[in-house]
């Protein structure tokens, strides 16, 4: 029998593992721990494995005059040479593309750079989180397609570095497709630069910015509801206050955009914040300038605490039937219309999803926190992170119910990208970031949360582990080349799992992700995620029977 271990309370209690995907089950395994200069192995669970979708050394079949390689822009060579040093306005390496949030499609016809060749019906589409910066100081970011069924000189395909007005893509982390418009929709983290754009699936990819409609923001996690609204998950991390300053203000939202027309996205809607009705019958809100009362609020305390359930609403924050601007330059501020609101602010949340099978009645969202092991908001402030349940009758529902699932801990902390499993289990993955991996001497980790279990009676420890992530060449490498201060180096030094992904691949309405209960490695439904920085190389993960 299979088996893994629960921590409750101070006492030492086994269980059984829960089987899911079908007969399967997932033995929790190790987190590799971080050591300075030395490299580690991926830690799979027995009953999987992981097989390279790409790498990042691999050749872009179509380069521009900025990005090269999958996982390479074109500002420096792939590895320093030996005596090089790292200055500012030198790189001895060039940038690391990153490629995030990855979405897989099953298309006909698909066409790329090379006319006479076939390139299959199997893609996995990626934006990506880095860019290289060109000395006109723009930003190049790039949309990638992995070609599943092809070889190596065509396996990828750059299928835009511009916007449809000339413009450079911006560093890109969420994607999903929207099967109403039948368009990618991509997400960029950048505040005020930040925002969603739509992109074709066709070579080349035509992407434009849609940032009128949905404000500018630090947008992140992108999901379509099967009434055709987008939901977006916001990542925007506060700054500390005077006595909490290893700690971040809550500073994000979740956001709902009510589009006029869901077969075209460009033509405007209504944009709406979430809300969270405290115990004391009033919102809880922002409140500027007062950061220290805001992290050590009763009402994030609350928030984290299991067994508690609060009244949600939804309150518009920009209607563009109101509000009429149609160019870049008439994009809003979300993140500030959303506090002026009366939005309920949240640590960090990065991506959510719809429980499959639940009629889209049934909301998932992650939480990262403080990302620090230091934090004055602990485990009970949400310092650690934690995953939500946002219930209601139906997606386009003005009110509903929310309630937490699983509060972080410091082992198990920086919760991020998440993919259903099946109906009842839900894998998310950690972004703990190089602090947190070296005061708590573990890398990032991927877990399943059972979705039957009650984690309030037996905590976070409880949590399957079925992924430790290791730590390449590359990355230790890039971490002795950034441990020096104000050297300039752009690429990071530890590697991070992003962009979990589980699909069939159904491009059609009835496959929007969310519709369909899915059946890992069965029927066609397929597991991936990236090996972020250091490397850069994206993995299928398959059943080792």
């Amino acid at each position: 029998m299979n088996r893994h271990v629960l921590f409750a309370s101070t006492a030492l209690a086994l269980a059984s593992l829960p089987a899911f995907a079908g007969d399967l089950a997932w033995t929790s395994v190790s987190a590799n721990p971080r050591e300075d200069g030395k490299t580690a192995e991926d830690i799979l669970s027995p009953e999987i494995k992981e097989v390279i979708a790409a790498k990042g050394d691999m050749k872009l079949e179509n380069p521009s005059d900025h990005l090269s390689h999958y996982g390479y822009g074109s500002d420096g060579p792939m590895a320093p040479a030996a005596g090089d040093v790292q200055a500012k306005g030198h790189n001895v390496e060039a940038t690391k593309t990153e490629p995030d949030k990855n979405t897989y499609l099953v298309l006909d016809g698909q066409k790329g750079p090379d006319a006479a060749y076939n390139y299959g019906s199997h893609f996995l589409f990626q934006g990506h989180e880095n860019a290289p910066v060109g000395t006109d100081s723009a930003v190049y970011g790039g949309l990638t397609r992995i070609n599943l069924d092809a070889d190596d000189a065509h396996r990828v395909t750059l299928m835009q570095s511009k916007t449809v007005d000339g413009r450079g893509l911006p560093m890109i982390d969420g994607s999903t497709w929207d099967p109403f418009a039948r368009v990618l929709l991509l997400t960029s983290e950048e505040g005020t630069e930040g925002g969603v754009w739509s992109a074709t699936t066709d070579f080349p990819s035509t992407v434009r910015d849609i940032s009128t409609v949905t404000g500018r923001a630090s947008y992140e996690g992108v999901q379509l509801a099967s009434d055709g609204s987008v939901w977006l998950v916001e990542d925007n991390g506060g700054k500390g206050g005077d006595k909490t300053k290893n700690a971040k203000q809550p500073n994000s939202f979740i956001y709902r955009l009510i589009p006029t027309d869901k077969a075209d996205l460009s033509k405007g809607g209504k944009l709406e914040v979430l809300q969270v009705i405290g115990t004391d019958g009033q919102p809880m809100v922002f409140h500027k300038g007062q950061n220290d009362a805001d992290i050590l609020s009763d009402g994030m305390k609350a928030l984290h605490t299991y067994g508690n359930s609060f009244k949600t609403k939804w309150v518009t924050v920009h209607d563009t039937a109101q509000n009429t601007g149609t160019s870049p330059a008439d994009t809003f501020d979300a993140n500030e219309a959303a506090k002026a609101a009366g939005g309920t602010p949240f640590k960090r949340p990065e991506n959510a999803q719809f429980r499959p099978g639940s009629g889209f009645k049934e909301y998932f969202f992650t939480e990262t926190g403080d990302t620090n092991a230091k934090t004055e908001a602990g485990e009970e402030f949400g310092g650690f992170g934690a995953m939500f349940k946002l219930a209601q009758d139906s997606p386009s529902a003005d009110e509903g119910t929310l309630t937490m699932v699983v509060r972080g801990n410091v082992t198990h902390s920086g919760f991020d990208n998440m993919a259903f499993l099946t109906a009842d289990s839900l894998g998310v993955v950690e972004d703990a970031g190089d602090k947190l991996h070296g005061q708590r001497n573990a890398l990032d980790s991927a877990y399943v949360i059972d979705l039957t279990a009650d984690y309030g009676k037996v905590g976070a420890d409880a949590l399957v582990r079925f992924l430790g992530q290791g730590r390449d060449a590359a990355a230790v490498k890039d971490g002795e080349i950034g441990s020096t201060d104000g050297n300039g180096f752009q690429n990071d030094g530890d590697n991070e799992i992003t962009g979990l992904h589980v699909s069939d691949g159904d491009a059609s309405v009835e496959g929007l992700v969310g519709t369909k209960v899915p059946t890992p490695f069965k029927d066609g439904w397929r597991v991936f995620y990236t090996h972020q920085h250091g490397d850069n190389v994206t993995y299928e993960i398959v059943s080792a029977k």
